[in-house]
């Protein structure tokens, strides 16, 4: 019995310890000569191979398609399927572990997890690698530390002060809670002890808050688990615990804080926003939406909700600034607009400045230039650094009356040059947040119009996708660059390709939705793409966002996030970025027939 046997390498991670020692039980080790055929094309396979060393070539007749290494496994669709598309055979002197047929078709049969490694299609392997990975992002959310929650002030009243004071400083710091100092004593008092001892027991306002704390306080510590403190508070009935970090309080834990943190409480950010009255309130809330992606991506909400989430909670942030520093003429007369993956809701880790105004006519320009100043600026004191490119409020290109725009429109599309293709691509993208929406509408109709039946426009600007080389060889390796340090970039190998790609076909047939995955869907209701296809490439998609957004999250400040080390990959993440490379390859060349790009 091979004891040697790897069970971590997928798909036999996904098998129980008993699953495994049966496996191990059936499995055998065979040796392959130099060019001996293992398995032939159009033939049924016996066993499911894994290499222990040497080469094994992947052949579609005389076509090389792949070659596989130590740890790969072949031909799961033979297995599965009846036979094998392709034929396999040793490139050199081989090793392989050979599971029997039986073996693996009951394992299939039995473990729904392990069967969905032989699907033939790139999206139901990613459905069921989302499922497992949410399943260990749940486990370890109880694991956090309680340094990563929101905590309440740790503000201190003397206990000789009177309850009307402890009310004023509950209102003016927002918490429900105050730390009580009594000599040497510490103690704690809330909002309904106040309520209690007002309204129920007929005690005066000018009673001092010692005759109704609690110096009873129950204390965890920073690092200590979010698990503990929520036991501790079930054990012993509080509703709220004291953050001691040695002799100092940091902080109050209330119970509806553990609870938000591990359901979500994007809604509490939101509420922030709406009762914001100064920017200052505006810049709290700007910080906690930023750490609402880490608190959302650890509790395995998809990448796609947690765009749709951040994106709602900057358009409510833009929307409540613009209320605040923009005149009122603007406010009914003007529109907001954000851009670029803003706009299409696809931004997760806040990145640059992308943002509009369309005018419904023309406004005095002192004023107009004071907005741009005040709102551009309260932005980046948010910590929305401005746009190298400078699309923003206060470039005066991106903040104009609805008629200049219609007239750049008009010479972006007579004259088109890469700068004009930027423009069209940034515009078409964009989203009103605040003000007279309409503007926007009737802008992005009439870019629409203009386009249509253009072909010689829409190709030029199609051809974009071929900017950067998909990361993927011949042989369905994965393609890095030494000067990124062995990396690959994910956003111009994958994510762009698919994003403008998507945004040419929607832009030809003149479709209004923003978002990548909605366009994606449109053009399958359409007919432009094949369902299944479309399915395959929003998942391919979807999967490039993640790794990004995990890259993001463990990128240190200032950096991108888009560089991947396949190396830190888990092997069934390469397969599936390999897979995913593979559908953006497909795509491209799709792209390149749909508008003919061979013609240039």
């Amino acid at each position: 019995m091979p004891k040697a046997f790897d069970a971590a390498n997928p798909p036999f991670d996904r098998l129980t310890p008993k699953e495994v020692e049966t496996l191990r039980a059936a499995l055998d080790i065979v040796y392959f000569r130099p060019g001996e055929a293992i398995i032939e094309q159009d033939t049924p396979a016996d066993a499911l191979y894994v290499v222990i060393k040497g080469t094994i070539e992947e052949r579609d007749g005389s076509d090389l398609l792949a070659l596989l290494g130590p740890k790969d496994s072949f031909d799961s669709r033979a297995l599965v399927h009846g036979k094998s598309g392709h034929t396999f055979l040793a490139r050199e002197e081989t090793l392989c572990y050979a599971a029997p047929k039986a073996a693996i078709v009951d394992l299939i049969q039995s473990n729904p997890r392990f069967a969905s490694f032989f699907y033939r299609d790139i999206s139901r392997k990613l459905d069921e690698f989302v499922r497992d990975e949410e399943e260990q992002r749940y486990g370890s959310l109880m694991r956090s530390r309680i340094s990563e929650l929101f905590l309440h002030p740790a503000a201190f009243i003397d206990a000789g002060d009177t309850v009307e004071a402890a009310g004023h400083m509950m209102h003016e710091i927002d918490s429900n809670a105050l730390f009580v100092r009594d000599g040497e004593r510490i103690g704690i008092i809330t909002g309904m002890n106040l309520s209690k001892a007002v309204v129920l027991r007929r005690q005066s306002i000018q009673t001092p808050v010692r005759e109704f704390a609690h110096f009873d306080v129950i204390t965890v510590r920073p690092d200590d688990f979010v698990s503990s403190a929520l036991v501790l508070m079930t054990k012993l009935n509080k509703r709220r615990v004291a953050v001691r970090d040695g002799e100092r309080f940091v902080g109050v834990l209330e119970d509806i804080d553990v609870l938000g943190f591990l359901a979500g409480s994007a809604q509490v950010v939101a509420g922030r926003i709406e009762r914001a009255s100064t920017q200052d309130d505006l810049a709290v809330a700007a910080r906690e939406t930023t750490a609402q992606v880490r608190t959302l991506r650890r509790q395995g909400v998809g990448v796609e909700l947690i765009g749709e989430i951040v994106s709602d909670l900057n358009q409510r942030l833009f929307s409540r600034l613009f209320e605040m520093v923009a005149p009122a003429e603007f406010r009914t007369s003007g529109c907001l607009i954000v851009m670029g993956s803003e706009g299409r809701g696809e931004q997760t880790v806040r990145t640059d400045q992308d943002n509009g105004l369309i005018l419904s006519e023309p406004v005095d320009k002192p004023t107009l230039d004071a907005f741009r100043a005040d709102f551009s600026g309260a932005l980046a004191s948010f910590g929305f650094p401005p746009c190298p490119g400078n699309v923003m409020v206060s470039s005066p290109a991106w903040s104009k009356p609805l008629s200049d725009y219609l007239a750049d429109f008009r010479n972006w599309i007579a004259l088109p040059d890469n700068t004009s293709h930027l423009n069209v691509a940034i515009f078409y993208d964009a989203r009103a947040v605040a003000g007279n929406a309409q503007l926007l509408t009737k802008a992005k109709t009439t870019l629409i119009e203009m386009v249509r039946g253009e072909q010689a426009f829409l190709a030029h600007f199609a051809r974009a996708i071929d900017t950067f080389a998909t990361p993927i060889g011949l042989f369905k390796n994965l393609i890095t660059s030494a000067g990124n340090g062995d990396a690959l970039d994910l956003k111009k190998g994958g994510i762009f390709p698919i994003v403008h790609g998507v945004r040419s076909l929607a832009l030809e047939h003149g479709l209004m939705e923003t978002a990548t995955d909605k366009r994606i869907a449109r053009l399958r209701d359409i007919g432009v793409l094949h369902a299944d296809f479309a399915r395959e490439l929003s998942q391919a998609f979807q999967f490039m966002l993640m790794l990004r957004l995990d890259g993001q999250l463990a990128a240190s400040a200032g950096t991108s996030g888009t560089l991947v080390r396949p190396s830190s990959l888990s092997s069934m993440e390469r397969d599936l970025l390999r897979d995913a490379f593979q559908v953006v390859k497909q795509f491209r060349e799709f792209t390149r027939r749909h508008f003919n790009l061979g013609a240039f």
